[in-house]
């Protein structure tokens, strides 16, 4: 019986002692992994709790001593050096013919007399600057006393600091064979000739073959500020509109005054085409202090232009224009003319929307002049292709393309529009309504229109060839349409005059949208502003006066043919609200017959 103790012993092989071993080592391997699975919990609620922090703990005030600072001081007179180099670095300075300019004492961003200064002079370029050759303006300034040369034995590294500038810039020419006269050579036209135009890097065409050719222009003003900066930055918290121009000396941590080559009012027509016959040009330099805040806006604006620009939103130069207003325009005119601006905007979406809602809720063409829709139509449609064919800004294109919808739109309205599929492709068939047609309007519509058209045809003939003669174009489609949107712009107002007729004949003007006439009547008084306040062509100029005489004598039959209240109106109403059954029942039969029409 020895041999069941021994085997039920603690140190027994048997099996059912090897069964409470096996039940404990499990135990310990679930403590274990329970253990493990806790310590990857806490580690991942720490790296969170740190990321955390990071990002979203409250930024602790920096230690004075390591923020930068300017090194130099408000007041410190400074000496200036202007040298004039073809190369980008510049290293001689004993170079007296390359010293163009030298300044001294000029107290650092204070604002007086005393601290700016100008001077102007002729320049006398090289051969190799007439060969589209470079030029730069090395500016130096340094602490009363010291020298900018490196070579000199007294040159102090934190006494000195300059920056380089480009006085000549670069801009592809328009290609000579873009636009040429398509009936060769003319009187008046040169097909050789090549456009002068300057154009912006973004606007060259690189689906022309061959190289593109670069024109060299000279800047003829360059205006040096020094930038009132005092600020003390974080070594990793520098301002990102900032950080481009922050001059840092390596060794001390700090920054130099920044210097700003101040281009924003030097407009694209003022710079001056170098080429071998330039024997001279003259170049205006100015010093002067610019404050933080200005020098900001400064950059915001140009940044500004570029991005409109490259999302199509800004047509190049565009941006000189605006500047233009503030160059040379009186500041009380410029009020006024934003004023105005304001207005004719406001005036011009009263019209769109009252427009709309006149058309919406029209059911009878009585004393509409349905012809006159049609070809509204046709001349938005022209003027959207027009626009198409020369590269104009999207935004442009998006309001004269949604305008031709709407046109489109309104002969839905005045006609009846139908699909014919009794052919191999299907047409659109326009039909009258009865209330246009079985009335004397139509009669008058056509009458008027066949006159007027005689007149339209001729004028539009005339001008086409004209241009064909004289003026030079990319291709025959591009004249078509050329000549036909200066048709619509010069004569555009004649198709305001068959509803003139209709009034005339029909002895009434209570058909008519009077209040989005009234709201385009205001703003053809403001365009009457505008002309003699903005630049433009004397054509053009004349055709914003021709918009008047039609309102005026829109204005003038209003007056004649007074609106009889006690009359029923096109949609079916009358004025007076006590009419009686009868007027009562008149309406409703008028409303029903118009809404089959």
């Amino acid at each position: 019986m020895a041999t069941p103790a021994v085997v039920g012993g603690p140190g027994g092989r048997g099996g059912g002692a090897a069964v409470a071993p096996t039940a404990g080592g499990q135990q310990q391997q679930q403590q274990q992994g329970g253990f493990a699975q806790s310590l990857t919990g806490i580690i991942r609620i720490a790296v969170f709790w740190y990321f955390a922090s990071k990002f979203f703990a409250p930024k602790k005030p920096s230690d004075p001593a390591i923020l930068m600072s300017n090194l130099f001081q408000k007041g410190e007179p400074l000496d200036m050096w202007v040298y004039l180099s073809e190369h980008e670095r510049f290293n001689d300075f004993g170079d007296e013919g390359a010293l163009v300019w030298h300044e001294n004492g000029i107290p650092y961003a204070v604002w007086g007399q005393e601290s700016s200064r100008s001077l102007s002079f002729k320049y006398y370029p090289s051969e190799a600057l007439k060969q589209n050759g470079t030029l730069y303006a090395h500016v130096f300034f340094a602490r009363s006393g010291y020298t900018p040369d490196p070579n000199d034995p007294e040159f102090q590294p934190l006494a000195t600091f300059g920056r380089a500038h480009p006085i000549v810039m670069y801009f592809p020419k328009s290609k000579a064979g873009k636009r040429r006269s398509l009936l060769g050579s003319s009187e008046g036209s040169d097909t050789g000739e090549t456009l002068k135009e300057v154009i912006d890097d973004d606007q060259v065409d690189l689906k022309d073959d061959g190289p593109v050719e670069w024109v060299s222009y000279w800047k003829p003003n360059v205006t040096v500020n020094l930038v009132d900066d005092f600020t003390r930055y974080a070594h990793n918290g520098v301002p990102p509109n900032i950080a481009p121009y922050l001059n840092v000396e390596p060794t001390t941590g700090n920054y130099y005054p920044t210097i700003f080559f101040n281009d924003f009012w030097l407009l694209r027509d003022k710079l001056v085409q170098i080429n071998g016959t330039v024997d001279e040009l003259v170049l205006n330099l100015e010093v002067a202090p610019i404050s933080m805040t200005k020098w900001q806006l400064f950059l915001q604006i140009d940044q500004s232009f570029q991005i409109h620009r490259s999302y199509g939103s800004m047509l190049e130069g565009e941006a000189d224009e605006l500047k233009r207003v503030f160059l040379e325009g009186n500041l009380y005119l410029l009020a006024v003319t934003m004023v105005v601006s304001l207005l004719h905007s406001v005036f011009d979406m009263l019209a769109f929307k009252n427009d709309i809602q006149f058309w919406n809720k029209n059911k009878s063409m009585e004393g509409l002049s349905a012809k006159s829709v049609i070809v509204s139509f046709i001349s938005q449609l022209i003027i959207f292709l027009y626009l198409l064919d020369n590269d104009t800004s999207w935004m442009i294109l998006a309001s004269s393309g949604i305008g031709c919808c709407i046109e489109f739109w309104k002969i839905g309205k005045a006609m009846h529009i139908e699909i014919d599929r009794s052919g191999r492709i299907p047409m659109l068939r326009f039909r009258d309504r009865e209330s246009y047609s079985g009335n004397k309007t139509k009669e008058y519509d056509d009458l008027a229109m066949k006159y007027l058209s005689y007149v339209l045809f001729f004028l539009a003939a005339c001008s086409s060839v004209y241009s064909l003669m004289y003026e030079q174009h990319k291709s025959w489609y591009s004249w078509i349409l050329s000549s036909l949107t200066s048709c619509v712009y010069m004569f555009g107002f004649i198709m305001m005059c068959p509803q003139l007729f209709i009034n005339y004949k029909l002895k009434s003007v209570a058909h008519l949208p009077w209040r989005q006439m009234t709201y385009k009547f205001l703003n053809t008084i403001i365009d009457d502003l505008f002309a003699f306040v903005i630049k433009m062509p004397t054509l053009h100029r004349l055709s914003v006066f021709r918009d008047d005489i039609i309102f005026l004598i829109y204005l003038y039959q209003r007056w004649k043919y007074p609106v009889d209240k006690k009359r029923i109106n096109e949609f079916g109403f009358g004025g007076e609200e006590n009419g009686g059954d009868e007027a009562t029942n008149a309406n409703a039969i008028k409303d029903d017959d118009k809404k089959t029409n």
